[in-house]
């Protein structure tokens, strides 16, 4: 679920021991409590580096923020929602076997990472108390079921049209999640939006909840060189725009070589809540805190954890979750560290408390920009 192995954190990255006194990352420090690690065997390895891990994701942003004295600009909104699902995640943890004590550890710390910041006595409990903005952008993203009675909260760039393929298998508009023709991603689905109040309440109460999650880095990357590499009608739409405010000379462009450090500069420039979807914080499209999801899957888990999510709402045997295409090309590792270390220190330091909420709630290391980590 972490794009790098938890025993490699980042060289360079240098953190202080706890957040700022009383704030909310300190807060969730504080519930993370040592009992789980205590429960692993032949591990006593990971100890220090889990340790420092949940240190790096409960303070780093807030840390972050300090230093470039922004922490009043942020726009992204706080947290909201209780801790009635999480006891759910956990035992979902605990039931992909005692083989995979790792990602049982990040589980573990991701949980109480998100109750300690959901769980603040001032957040929502629900959909009803967010904005009717917020609340019309999650429900818009997502799915129903209502044969096997579950809810998706779909993220585009984290295997949305994959998921969308098997939605429509199991409703019988699609053969198979094999067929190759381009997804049409709005007939044949039913959204949450669609529904009367009472429906939505009903649905929410009672139905198996799950999302997936991405590095936010990586998934900014996969969107900038799918969009803008790819896809004319976002070349033209924003593409162009992009190259106008930020290029000094930008006649001739057709939108198609927006630079990384260009589409950085204009993210920075909008409004979280109002950001196109392949780019808007993960936070903001499914609201983690106010729907009480039962189950959090990740990009770099995805086999695994759709398999479980087919078998937890009972998914007949021939569904299952497609296999990675053999022109995608992913994400690697060598090409996001590229793009970043290429991109103004500044501008990525300026861009991290955009999506601090999808790096802590999520449990992903902030990426490393130190001069010493980019020049190897």
């Amino acid at each position: 679920m972490f794009p790098r192995p938890l025993n490699e954190l980042p060289e360079g990255f240098h953190m202080a021991s706890e957040g700022p006194p009383g704030g909310v990352h300190s807060q969730a420090l504080r519930r993370i409590s040592p009992h789980p690690l205590s429960r692993v065997r032949g591990h006593s390895n990971l100890l220090p580096t889990m340790l420092m891990f949940g240190v790096i994701v409960a303070s780093s942003g807030l840390l972050l923020m300090i230093e470039k004295g922004i922490l009043a600009d942020v726009k992204t909104p706080p947290p909201r929602g209780d801790l009635a699902w999480r006891t759910h995640g956990s035992r979902a943890s605990r039931e992909f076997g005692d083989g995979d004590v790792d990602h049982q550890i990040l589980q573990d710390i991701r949980n109480r990472t998100m109750s300690g910041i959901c769980g603040q006595k001032d957040m929502p409990h629900s959909v009803w108390q967010l904005s009717a903005a917020q609340r019309r952008t999650v429900l818009k993203h997502i799915l129903v079921n209502d044969e096997y009675k579950f809810l998706y909260c779909y993220v585009p760039k984290v295997a949305c049209s994959n998921w969308k393929r098997v939605l429509k298998v199991l409703d019988g508009s699609l053969e198979s999640v094999d067929v190759k023709s381009k997804m049409d991603h709005k007939n044949d689905l039913v959204f949450l939006s669609e529904l009367s109040v009472e429906q939505i309440k009903h649905r929410l109460k009672h139905y198996f909840k799950f999302i997936f999650v991405r590095d936010p880095m990586e998934r900014l990357l996969s969107a900038y060189r799918n969009k803008f590499g790819e896809i004319k009608e976002y070349q033209q739409k924003y593409g162009m725009e992009i190259v106008r405010r930020y290029r000094q000379h930008s006649a001739g462009s057709a939108g198609d070589d927006v630079t990384f450090s260009e589409f950085v500069h204009y993210l920075l420039d909008e409004d979280t809540e109002h950001m196109n979807e392949h780019w808007m914080p993960i936070y903001n499209l499914c609201q983690p805190c106010a729907v009480h999801y039962d189950f959090l899957g990740s990009y770099e888990r995805l086999q695994e954890d759709a398999h479980y999510v087919l078998e937890r709402i009972g998914a007949p045997s021939y569904v299952q979750f497609p296999e990675r295409q053999a022109w995608y090309k992913p994400v690697t590792k060598d090409t996001l560290n590229y793009f970043i270390c290429n991109t103004p220190r500044g501008l990525i330091k300026e861009l991290l408390p955009k999506y601090i909420l999808d790096f802590s709630l999520f449990a992903y290391a902030l990426p490393n920009i130190t001069s010493e980590y980019c020049r190897q």
